[in-house]
């Protein structure tokens, strides 16, 4: 059965790692979606005719997720595509340990994450909520950190745990305030299988934290696409103000 069948749903950050993961699930379960990226374009456009491929209708929007009006835009080429919005996850976030962000000064990447990992989810979730108030439904479906709460040793951690803490608060408090037309909840991934990981497979790091995690194995983008199904769906239709750890029991 497809439990997201003839939905409509935006994934933001889809173009590669854990949103490009949700995107093909989603599409396998019977939703269209919208792949949101912010500058690769060429990554999005795969995702997209991957899953056209399956019979979905998908579509590619560029939007800034630190920026209200390309929120706004996003959500405005959804509606005048598909005519409604029944799911919503704010994938997005700032990149501080590969690439460009890996060399940013500290006081640089708290402020990427600031402005998209807590703003950006603030906002969009302002903005979307309007719409799904006027349709009487909808799911929003936040993304946070299992180690945020728990804590994790060092300067990267403490600033990434800082602004995902307060996603969780939001999400918590957000969730309140908008039921029961719209659920709101938060998954939060553990160690997962993406670029970073990917870098540090053959480092210490790498084996220090297989040998913390019970199930012995790191995540794949699939563990954590299956746990947003699952709050997108029918199946959680009583869960509100939830976060679920996806950490193979680390936490």
């Amino acid at each position: 059965m497809e439990r997201l069948k003839n939905k409509i749903a935006v994934i933001t950050g889809a173009s590669s790692g854990i949103g490009a993961g949700i995107a093909d699930l989603f599409c396998s379960e019977g939703a269209d979606i919208v792949v949101n990226y912010l500058s690769s374009k060429q990554k999005a456009e795969i995702v997209v005719e991957k899953n056209k491929s399956q019979g979905r209708r998908v579509i590619a929007v560029q939007a800034d997720m630190t920026d209200k009006n390309a929120i706004n835009h996003l959500i405005q080429n959804t509606l005048e595509e598909f005519g409604r919005i029944d799911i919503w996850v704010n994938n997005a976030g700032a990149d501080i340990l590969t690439g460009k962000g890996e060399n940013a000064t500290t006081y640089e990447k708290l402020e990427q994450l600031i402005q998209t990992d807590l703003k950006g989810t603030i906002n969009a979730c302002w903005s979307v909520s309007e719409t799904m108030k006027d349709q009487g439904h909808g799911v929003i479906v936040n993304m946070g950190w299992d180690l945020s709460i728990h804590g994790f040793s060092g300067i990267n951690p403490q600033i990434f745990a800082a602004t995902k803490s307060a996603v969780l608060g939001f999400t918590r408090s957000f969730a309140k305030t908008v039921g029961p037309e719209i659920r709101v909840n938060m998954v939060a991934p553990g160690w997962i299988i993406t670029a970073f990981a990917e870098e540090n497979r053959e480092k210490p790091f790498y084996q220090d934290r297989l040998k913390e995690i019970p199930l012995g194995r790191f995540g794949v983008p699939r563990d954590i696409a299956e746990a947003v199904v699952f709050l997108a769906s029918d199946e959680s239709s009583y869960l509100a103000g939830e976060s679920i750890n996806i950490n193979g029991g680390l936490i």
